[in-house]
């Protein structure tokens, strides 16, 4: 199954344009999660900054990186937010795209749930147990190392489903785990749900996930001015979040279509990244280091069908447009 992703992602490079739509049209591609790029949306920052440069804003939303990545690579949209796990994938298979930006750090967002009733109180007493997760995701990668650390990780049946089969198969009685993230992951923890192992409890061993921006590479080196503009509503929206907490979370809450309690909880379990990280040296570091390592676990798992080196993922991660937006610059307004 894995094999045929990586065949299908290839497939998919080499009959399709990269044509991204009309040039006077920015085509963003959103996940519905909590985070900068949701908020700016609610903000109006994107219309803001790209009508202001005579471009139109579309907006396109994904269940998971799995299909961002086929639209980057068909051309279908110019910006991305995916786990960082999906983004490594796409270097992998050689897409025309880059790492601008790290929306947040995910913790307590992902977690594996089980049943109150389940009898199950420790991640050993998974051997034999169906669990479902989003497969080539953060979570999907946590939860390997999870299963890996506790020793299990050949005596558990793993299944793959969005989010939205997972809740559903959950209801239903059909799995017996689930590591996802929010908010399906508040939906099954409403249903008779607990946390087991959280994303911030794996933190603290080395396995550190995000979610990330790609942008496509050739529409980048085009148009600098326009990833530049993502990055202003990148920085804005983070500081609209830290000194107007209250109405960001009731804008998220709106457009996600939860409550403010509901989002609260959710961004209390991620970090969001400033541009003064985006810029720090020791910052971007750390995300070389995780994302190196995460690489040649995907290898292992045959998510990714090459080897990726570290200079190659240095490359990847491209923050010269955060320092050209930080040291004020690198606009071309």
């Amino acid at each position: 199954m894995k094999k045929m992703f990586m065949i299908g992602l290839l497939f998919l490079l080499v009959i399709l344009t990269s044509c991204g739509g009309s040039k006077t049209e920015v085509n963003i591609g959103l996940l519905k999660v909590p985070n900068d790029a949701i908020l700016a949306k609610q903000m109006g920052l994107f219309e803001e900054k790209y009508n202001a440069l005579g471009y139109d804003v579309n907006y396109y939303t994904f269940d998971s990186g799995v299909d961002a990545n086929k639209a980057i690579v068909s051309g279908d949209i110019d910006f991305a937010t995916m786990g960082n796990i999906n983004s490594l994938v796409a270097l992998g298979s050689n897409l025309d795209a880059e790492l601008i930006w790290i929306h947040e750090t995910l913790g307590d967002v992902e977690a594996l749930v089980v049943k109150n009733d389940s009898g199950i109180t420790e991640v050993e007493d998974l051997v034999g147990k169906n669990v479902a997760t989003t497969f080539v995701s953060t979570a999907h990668y946590v939860l390997l190392n999870v299963l890996k650390e506790a020793g299990i990780e050949d005596e558990v049946q793993l299944l793959n489903m969005k989010t939205s089969e997972l809740a559903a198969a959950w209801l239903r009685g059909d799995i017996d785990a689930a590591y996802t993230w929010q908010p399906t992951l508040g939906t099954l923890i409403d249903n008779d749900g607990f946390v087991l192992v959280s994303s911030e409890d794996m933190i603290e061993k080395g396995y550190m996930t995000a979610n990330v921006e790609l942008v496509r590479k050739s529409f980048a080196e085009a148009n600098p001015e326009l990833v530049e503009a993502y990055i202003q509503c990148m920085d804005e929206a983070y500081k609209y979040f830290l000194s107007n907490r209250a109405d960001a979370l009731s804008m998220l809450a709106s457009e996600l279509d939860l409550t403010v309690d509901e989002i609260d909880v959710q961004v209390s379990g991620s970090i969001w990244t400033s541009l003064a990280e985006m810029n720090d040296n020791e910052f971007i570091t750390g995300y070389v280091d995780t994302m190196f390592s995460q690489s040649e676990f995907l290898l292992d798992q045959d998510f990714v069908n090459r080897v990726i080196t570290r200079a190659e993922v240095e490359a990847f991660i491209n923050n010269s447009y955060a320092i050209g937006v930080n040291n004020g610059n690198f606009i071309k307004n």
